[in-house]
């Protein structure tokens, strides 16, 4: 009996979501100056908490940091170099960051950040690359 439900139990879940890796290209990093730091954000928490990141340190000219386990689905990228390796990305004192950091697709703002339809990029479940510019 316990055979019989392990069976209907196991072809009832959803089929195995595969996950995309991610290297993502950060350029204009200057090495040896902290942390190169990468979010990749669903519409959802867009500029919040994103679900997926990764962080190493910073290398001159181009810093890879590679992301794994992302569904498949519309994401944006977004990055930063976290030159005092404090975690956060500074800002000055009416809120302009003071970092410099980018987002896919080379989206930028005009009185703030790009909306996340600028920046957003469709991820497959293989292997993808993004390039982020950082500003």
């Amino acid at each position: 009996m316990t055979l019989r439900i392990a069976a209907l139990l196991l072809f009832s879940l959803p089929a195995i979501v595969r996950a995309a890796t991610i290297d993502v290209h950060v350029t204009n990093t200057a090495g040896g100056k902290g942390n190169v730091n990468v979010a990749v954000c669903d519409r959802e928490r867009f500029l919040k908490q994103c679900a997926y990141t990764g962080s190493v340190p910073a290398r001159d000219g181009e810093t890879v940091v590679t992301i794994k386990g992302v569904p498949a689905g519309t994401w944006a990228v977004l990055a930063y170099q976290d030159e005092n390796s404090n975690g956060e990305l500074d800002r000055n004192l009416i809120g302009i960051p003071s970092e410099n950091y980018g987002f896919s697709r080379d989206a930028r703002g005009r009185f703030g950040p790009p909306s996340f339809d600028d920046a957003a990029m469709p991820i497959r479940d293989e292997a993808a690359r993004a390039t982020v510019r950082l500003h």
